[in-house]
This record gives C-alpha cells, structure tokens and sequence, in this order.
C-alpha cells in the first residue's frame, strides 16, 4: 500500500501513523526532559550549576544531531529506517536512566537517537504530500499538535518519577517511545516511498570489508554514542566548541554577504542573519524554563491545587497546553489582518517582548513574595502563558522565513546555521541559568528556604525582562526598515 491511501478526513492514512508515533515520541521526551533537572540535583545531589551544566550540554548536542542524521537519511538510510534505528536508540536510553551508573551513556543514546528520529520523521511528514498539494499545509498543522499534544501529557512521567520512583517516571517515558516505535512499525506500509532510501542497492552492497554502508551507518553510530557520551560530560569545553563554530560560521556567512551575494540577494540575505541571531537570544531566554525555572517552581512556587500538592516537573507541560489552546486564535488573526498581518521581522520583535513580559510577570510575583519566598502559581502560569504567545509568534515562521530569504545557492548552509544558532541558545539557557545558582543557601538537611532563594530568581528574571524588553522594542522599531529589505519574500 502505498502513501496515496486515504482516511476518512481525505489526508493520506501515513499522516495518522506519523501524528501518533510523534506524540508518543514527543510525550516520552519531554517526560525525561522535565524529570533531569530535579533528578541531577536530588538524587545525584549535584549542585545547580554542575546540573545547569550537563543540561546545556545535552540540549545542546540533542539541537545538533538532527543535522547529521538527517544528512544521513537522506543520502543513506532514508527516512524509515533512519526513524526505526533512532526510536530503539532512544528506547535503550530512555530505560538506561533506570541504572545510576549508566546515566551519561543514558544521555549519549538520547541523543544519537534524537538526532536520527526527530528529523526524518518531520521529512516524511513532507515528503507523503506533493508540493502543490493544498493539504500538505494542514498536514503540518495536524502533525504540529501531535507534537504539542505528547509534550502536554509529558506531565505524568514527571508526576511519577517525582512522587513515587525516578525509574518509574524514566520507565514510563521509555514505554511512551515503544508505543511511538510500535506504531510506526505497524504503519510503515502506508508510507509508500516516501520513506525509502535513495539507492537499496548501493545502501546493501558490500562497501568496506565485505560490510555494507548500512550496517557501517549503525556501527560507526556507536562511536558517536561514546563523542556524546565524552561531551555531555565536558560542558564547558563543548560551550568553548560551539562558539568557535558560531563565530566562525557568522564570519563566513558576512564574508559570502558582502563579496559572493548578487547585488539583490544581499538585502534577504541581511534579513535571514538579523531573524537568526535575535532566534539565538530568544530561545536562550525561553529555554529557562527546563533549568532555572524549573528549580524556581519546586522551591519557590506554591503548587498547591485543591489542597493537593502538584510537584513541580508537572508545570513545563503547561506550554504545549498552552500552544493547543491558543494556536486557533493566532490562526485566525493572522488571516483576518490579512494584509495588515504583521512582517515576520515584526512578529519576531513582538514575540521577544512577549517573552520579556512573561519573565516580568516571574520578577513581579518574587517581589512580591519576599516575606514568604513562596509565588502564588498564577504568576507561574501567567509567566508561562506569555511565553507561549512569544513563541507562536515567532516560532512557526522562522526557519520557513529564513529558507526563503536565504540565496538559492546556499539555502542548506543557511539552514545549518540556523540549527546551529539553536544548539548555540540551548548552552547561552545553561550559562544564563547559572546566574541563579544558590549554593550554600542550604540548610544542615541539605533544603533550601524559599526566603533565601526567591529574590536571586527574582533579580535574574527581572534582569532578563529587561533585556527583553530592550531587544523586542528594537526590533520592532527596526522591522520596517528590514521588511523592506525583503524584496517580495513575505
């Protein structure tokens, strides 16, 4: 059977297989995501900045991994292998967090197999749909609340693991991604050919000691298992790394700009590296909220809900909810502006002062809050809420945007560096976050009062609302002057 086959809302049977292996992939990643920060510093009893530190690193490395094994999809593997190798990869990871002495090999395999999975099961999505076919835009849409829609229940794996056992909550984040897995298996038949490799018979044939590229796929897979497993350990030196790379890529990209760009390609061009570094600094700010405010809502935020006591690593799950609820709403207003819809330039600068208020609303209720050191949840949840608007107004058209602004000849670097620059933001999260370390605040039983806590939060988020604020009213200022710089890309 091939892609072609329909259900009965007329989008191709594959979309349903790849929507529920998505939301279960999705739901068993996040679910380990909101669990690590609380398992480094309580169970592992690492300090916030030694846990700041690994978590940079491996959101760092897991932004970075998509690059290669998507490169290896397409010119190897193809997108169904490439989803079934990466899914087993980060089962085995998933269950290895079960085991103390296996939690950086844990990592490593996470993240290898993210870097095969997340990409190529996006491509395939794509790849059912030819590109003048009208549902394909739906497709997307449909397939964007899977992905919301496993991160928005993630927050049981975190329930579990912080009320009763972390191999519970690790457990049930690795049966999540069998489900994913299984469910894909069963529906590769639908797939058709838009999953299969570009050549079966070269990917198959003997290539270097009788081994075939395939099988030397996954072998040298486990060399990159033990680089992850060696970096994810090395936090600062990788944040050295990326730098190097970020400020060597930026020079090369100015250079092509002012000496290889034609005379009109340069004004898009221009546009695609203001969008790229201002996504940089958003996503360093917005990504606080697996690091520095999820500390901040276990020890300085009162979760108590109808009497009950919710932990904390339930409320990162607020963001997908929060992207379900208002994505409708943005929808509709984009087109009911019509052409009045805001430039993307514009949509960027008022996502970073939505991001820069949502943080304001976090200083506010730590101010406020100084006698106690305990934040009434709304301001959490209000904090969250305007983050999630922030995003849903830059997130869905930035890579998209780049890729059209980008000359035709290099759009593939360009999309690199735009990956790049979000492996770049999630270490910038880890460095910034360590701004609110508090060691020594603890007490003979290793707690930490809230009183003593909530205005180094407090001070960092006011501090980062700021910025903010400055940058996103920037932008907005300066959006005409690059909307014009667009030529007709819009």
């Amino acid at each position: 059977m091939d892609s072609s086959a329909v259900d009965s809302t007329n989008q191709p049977k594959a979309l349903r297989v790849l929507f529920f292996a998505e939301t279960w992939e999705r739901f068993s990643y996040y679910g380990m995501r909101a669990l690590l920060m609380f398992y480094m510093t309580r169970h592992f009893k690492f300090s916030d900045d030694a846990a700041y530190v690994v978590y940079g690193a491996y959101t760092s490395l897991v932004y970075t991994t998509p690059l290669i094994g998507g490169m290896l999809a397409d010119r190897l593997l193809g997108g169904r292998k490439a989803v079934i190798f990466g899914g087993l990869l980060m089962a085995l990871g998933h269950f290895a967090m079960a085991f103390d002495q296996l939690f950086y090999l844990a990592l490593a395999l996470l993240i290898c197999g993210n870097g095969f999975f997340k990409p190529n099961i996006s491509a395939i999505v794509g790849r059912v749909y030819s590109d003048d076919d009208r549902k394909r835009d739906r497709a997307f849409a449909i397939f964007y609340m899977g992905i919301n829609l496993g991160g928005m229940t993630a927050g049981i794996c975190g329930h579990l693991g912080q009320a009763y056992s972390w191999h519970l909550g690790f457990g049930l984040a690795g049966v999540g991604m069998l489900l994913g897995l299984s469910v894909f298996w069963w529906g590769q038949r639908f797939l058709g050919h838009a999953a299969e490799p570009p050549d079966p018979a070269k990917l198959k044939a003997p290539f270097v000691l009788g081994i075939s590229r395939e099988w030397l796929t996954y072998l040298g897979t486990a060399l990159a298992v033990g680089a992850a497993w060696f970096l994810v350990q090395q936090g600062a030196a990788l944040g050295y790394l990326l730098l190097v790379v970020g400020l060597l890529a930026l020079a090369g990209l100015l250079y092509y700009l002012m000496f290889h760009a034609q005379p009109q390609e340069r004004g898009p061009m221009f546009v695609a590296l203001v969008l790229i570094v201002f996504s940089t600094v958003f996503w360093a700010f917005f990504e606080q909220a697996g690091s520095s405010m999820a500390l901040f809502t276990e020890r300085n935020v009162d979760r108590n809900v109808l009497g009950t006591t919710v932990e904390a690593s339930v409320f990162p799950s607020a963001n997908p909810a929060y992207v379900l609820l208002f994505s409708p709403f943005f929808i509709w207003l984009w087109r009911r502006l019509g052409r009045f819809e805001p430039s993307t330039p514009l949509k960027f600068g008022l996502g970073v002062l939505q991001l820069g208020l949502g943080f304001g609303a976090l200083w506010l209720g730590a101010t406020s809050s100084q006698a106690t050191g305990m934040v009434p949840l709304f301001w959490l949840l209000l904090g969250i809420a305007l983050h999630t608007t922030g995003e849903l107004c830059l997130s869905p058209v930035g890579l998209s945007m780049v890729t059209k602004l980008a000359p035709p000849r290099i759009v593939g670097l360009m999309m690199g560096a735009w990956f790049l620059a979000s492996a770049e933001a999630q270490y910038m999260a880890s460095v910034i976050a360590r701004l609110t370390g508090v060691q020594g605040a603890e007490d003979a039983a290793g707690a930490v009062s809230p009183t003593s806590t909530v205005m180094v939060y407090g001070s960092v988020f006011g501090g980062i609302a700021l910025i903010a604020l400055v940058i996103g009213g920037l932008m907005c200022l300066a959006a005409p002057f690059l909307a014009r710089r667009m030529a007709d890309v819009r």
